[in-house]
């Protein structure tokens, strides 16, 4: 007698998703384009002014537009991800991304382009979560750590590249497109970016989705346009009585956004930005510690533009140029960073701090003694000082700061992460923007970009200082 023995096929759990080196190129590419977008055009904007017949308020929307939309999104950014998936949000955030990039390049007025501007951050708080979320749910121990770091040296990279592109592509005129370039270039990016994804970024959500936060989105948005716009807009509009009105109004609003959100933790939902969050001491103390380093370094890009262009009279080429050391001496530190890490822990950051304090120093020197001779040979021991001072900082904060959050939390933590830089970013543009600008017609353009840059020591010293306080290594 024949015995017929049935089989089953018997399924093995599904593996949980990895992300790998082609992923995580694909992921790092899409993280750069926001970053080198919000710099681009600082060194643009004399051409579009001109162009385009903008005025200085109409520019500085420009800029701030991109920055609002990008900063208030972020988090909300994050929760869709977790909600809908974070590969199908990161690549529609990517196509949105290209799509307002050639609305950008072919925007026939200011205002057209400010509308394209707003749009293009959205886009961007839309992709740039999931990348960090990505990372945090598909790599593990080591592969983990080595992606942190690298996302933090394209960071860092990508906001000084970006200057320094946006003044080649300027100068380049290709095809006679002059500053629409800076935006056109992102097209063929994201093309070959969707291409990539769509093959190699894997799908991650979180286990256990919780619906949008309705009452935090709205109350955290108007917090940070109550901080955010009248410091953009507010020199350049003559300080109108509704600035005034706004930022008394921001404490009010943050508080109100800090009451809806405790209260909705303490029920067992999901807030926007969960309070129980700030109880890792990591990411509360890496978050503190964001906020001075992206102010100083956003507002000293923006001015070292204005001054190198306005003041010292130098095009668009070498006044982006002029912060190349910055760059390259950025990328190089940058690799070495988690070997540093590994030897002596984050005491590595509060080294970084010392050196880039001592580059700020010497460019303020340089600004000092050498006005309006100042460019490329002036600022070079300064901008390498910065540049790797700055590298042994952000890419390291980045990884302390997501060392403790679980995976699915993760797009909630990156987006709490990201907001915080990128309110930063923008707050610092705004604020020592308007000091160097309300300086400039009393003290002159030497005097004023040398009292700006040691306001930006400043910022330097309490980096340094909060640095102290950072987990002495990382989990």
């Amino acid at each position: 007698m024949t015995e017929t023995i049935a089989t089953r096929t018997v399924r093995s759990p599904a593996a949980p998703p990895s992300l790998g080196g082609l992923g995580l190129f694909t992921v790092l590419l899409a993280a750069a384009l926001p970053l080198i977008d919000f710099f681009i055009v600082n060194v643009a904007l004399p051409t579009i002014g001109r162009d385009l017949h903008a005025s200085e308020a109409v520019l500085e929307l420009v800029v701030a537009g991109y920055g609002l939309a990008y900063a208030v999104l972020l988090v909300l950014g994050g929760r869709l991800g977790d909600l809908f998936g974070r590969r199908r949000f990161f690549l529609g955030g990517v196509a949105a991304f290209g799509l307002t990039s050639l609305a950008c390049g072919l925007a026939p007025n200011a205002w057209a382009l400010v509308a394209a501007r707003v749009a293009q951050g959205a886009a961007s708080a839309a992709m740039l979560p999931q990348v960090l979320a990505t990372i945090q749910a598909a790599t593990s121990g080591q592969r983990r750590a080595k992606a942190m770091g690298l996302y933090g040296a394209t960071a860092g990279l990508s906001m000084v590249a970006g200057q320094i592109l946006g003044g080649i592509l300027v100068a380049a005129d290709i095809a006679g497109t002059g500053w629409r370039s800076v935006f056109l270039v992102n097209v063929p990016v994201v093309i070959a970016g969707l291409v990539l994804a769509a093959r190699a970024v894997p799908e991650t959500r979180s286990q256990h989705p919780e619906p949008v936060d309705g009452p935090g989105t709205v109350l955290l948005t108007a917090s940070l346009l109550a901080l955010l716009a009248p410091l953009t807009e507010g020199r350049s509009a003559g300080w109108p009585l509704w600035t005034w009105l706004s930022l008394a109004a921001f404490p009010f609003v943050a508080a109100a956004f800090y009451a809806v959100e405790r209260r909705a933790d303490r029920r067992g939902r999901t807030p926007l930005v969960p309070p129980s969050l700030f109880a890792l001491p990591s990411l509360r103390r890496g978050l503190v510690m964001i906020v001075p380093f992206g102010v100083g370094f956003s507002g000293f890009m923006f001015v070292v533009a204005v001054a190198l262009q306005r003041g010292a009279g130098l095009g668009p080429v070498p006044a982006g140029l002029a912060l190349a050391p910055m760059a390259v001496v950025f990328f190089f530190v940058s690799l070495a960073g988690p070997r540093l890490v590994a030897r002596y822990g984050t005491r590595v950051v509060t080294a970084g701090a010392l050196i880039q304090g001592a580059g700020v120093g010497l460019m303020a020197l340089a600004a000092w003694r050498s006005w309006p001779d100042l460019g490329f040979v002036e600022l070079l021991p300064g901008a390498a000082l910065a540049g790797a001072g700055q590298a042994l900082q952000l890419p390291i904060v980045f990884r302390v700061v997501l060392s403790e959050v679980e995976p699915a939390r993760a797009g909630v933590g990156s987006g709490v992460m990201m907001t915080t830089q990128q309110s930063s970013l923008a707050l610092g543009v705004a604020a020592l923007g308007t000091l160097f600008l309300s300086l400039v017609p009393g003290l002159g353009m030497r005097d004023a970009l040398v009292t700006t840059l040691l306001t930006q020591l400043g910022c330097v010293v309490l980096t340094g200082l909060l640095s102290l306080r950072l987990p002495r290594t990382i989990g």
